[in-house]
């Protein structure tokens, strides 16, 4: 592809919702970022049009106490099965030693100067990866990524599960830094923690990418683990409807036709992004260049295979008007009611 042509203004779709330098944890992270120079954009544009896999940061809980961190230990550690290895490439391996480094932990932070009674003892991040990720590649990927995030300053362990189709490492890292330091992520640092992780991917070569939704045309959030684990045990019949659920049908049903605020500035963005693209896809396929030509081909298939922008509300309307018999009369599958709800 040409160095010379200046890109149209795709960085745009590809920037994160979050301003990256408000973040407080990651700067030796953000500094060797290249994404934001214009090769490092048109890069990443060709990762997301060839479909690499979208990595995942998730920040999962915090522990409250000794206790509670033990019992995650245990858990990431399969009761000491596995190997949990920190920072300085120290290896624990078995029950004792997982309960030794839970009590040091616990007993570090009861000598904070100051320290409120509900602080946290450690942060749980879970590092994963669409099905298909070989796992010794993840396992080493995660390996400097926490080295590079938390370094000397944060105490940390990880372990790698790999069990089915779908390995990811558990990192678990101390909330009470070396210096002092009170672990506290931003949304931002987040983000940085997503694109560290796809860059040692990728330096592991494996494809990988951290770009917003809106660059993929979703619109729709994915819930919280805690909905989604409520709304399983709904669907097997072992407990009320959540209630966030009940709402969300409720506002469907009931507001169905009208218009909401949000709706507009979602499409209006979605809008933006697509003709952000096509602008790129345009230049590149009057170019001289072959290879050029081809890139902007493959965007603009990549643009007719966006989804429908869709919000929930509209999902949930369109399986309301499935379920519907031409004329109008509702036959018998029906949106869940508004019963018992929590």
């Amino acid at each position: 592809m040409s160095d010379l042509r200046t890109p149209v203004g795709f960085e745009e779709a590809l920037r994160p919702p979050v301003d990256i330098r408000r973040a407080r944890l990651t700067p030796a992270v953000l500094g060797r970022s290249s994404a934001r120079s214009s090769g490092g954009a048109r890069a990443q544009l060709l990762r997301v049009v060839r479909g690499a896999p979208e990595v995942m940061v998730k920040i999962t809980g915090r522990t409250r106490d000794g206790g509670h961190l033990a019992r995650h230990l245990d858990y990431i550690s399969r009761n000491g099965a596995l190997v949990l290895e920190g920072e300085d490439g120290e290896r624990r391996v078995g029950r004792d030693a997982v309960r030794a480094l839970a009590e040091d932990w616990a007993a570090e932070l009861a000598l904070e100067p100051g320290r409120r009674k509900d602080s946290p003892v450690s942060l749980s991040v879970v590092l994963s990866m669409p099905a298909g990720t070989e796992p010794h590649r993840l396992h080493d990927a995660g390996r400097a990524f926490a080295a590079a995030t938390f370094g000397d300053r944060f105490p940390y362990v990880f372990a790698l599960h790999d069990e089915g189709r779908h390995p990811h490492v558990h990192l678990t890292v101390r909330m009470l830094g070396r210096g002092g330091e009170r672990l506290n992520p931003r949304k931002a640092d987040l983000q940085a923690w997503r694109e560290g992780f796809a860059r040692t991917l990728r330096d592991r070569g494996v494809e990988a990418e951290a770009t917003p939704r809106r660059a993929r045309g979703v619109v729709r959030k994915a819930d919280p683990i805690a909905v989604r684990k409520l709304r399983d045990r709904f669907t097997a019949g072992q407990a009320d409807m959540p209630r966030v659920l009940a709402s969300a049908w409720r506002e469907a049903v009931e507001g169905a036709g009208g218009p909401s605020p949000w709706r507009q500035p979602i499409r209006a963005r979605q809008l933006a992004v697509r003709r952000a693209f096509v602008a790129e896809a345009v230049a590149l396929q009057q170019s001289g260049d072959l290879e050029d030509r081809r890139f902007g081909a493959a965007i603009e298939q990549f643009v007719r295979a966006l989804p429908k922008v869709e919000t929930r509300q509209d999902l949930l309307r369109r399986r309301i008007e499935a379920v519907r018999e031409p004329t109008g009369r509702q036959r018998d599958i029906e949106p869940p009611p508004r019963g018992r709800a929590r």
